[in-house]
């Protein structure tokens, strides 16, 4: 009996890059994703230097904005998955921003 195996590694990140458009990330097994800021509103309405500052989650299986509250997943940008956040959410979030800065 033959059986088919596959490799199923965890895609990783091991470098992520964001500017006011787009969010690139370069994976370990050579891949580069780009995706549109408008997928994560949080970091559309992100300052450049809030979106600067992310780190690595899982080894590299997720990034994470400490400063925006927001957790990407490598395996769901892969997937093609945008922010999974209510609009309602987006909106509490964005009016306690906005009554911190005044």
């Amino acid at each position: 009996m033959n059986s088919l195996t596959t490799d199923t590694k965890t895609p990783r990140a091991q470098h992520v890059l964001v500017n006011e458009h787009t969010l690139t990330i370069d994976l370990y097994d050579g891949r580069t994703l780009s995706v549109p800021l408008t997928w994560f509103p949080r970091l559309l309405h992100g300052s450049a230097q809030e979106r600067n500052k992310w780190r690595f989650v899982g080894n590299g299986e997720g990034i994470h904005w400490p400063d925006l509250d927001e957790d990407i997943s490598v395996e769901n940008l892969l997937a093609g998955k945008a922010s999974f956040e209510s609009q309602s959410s987006l909106k509490q979030w964005l009016e306690q921003r906005s009554n911190s800065t005044t």
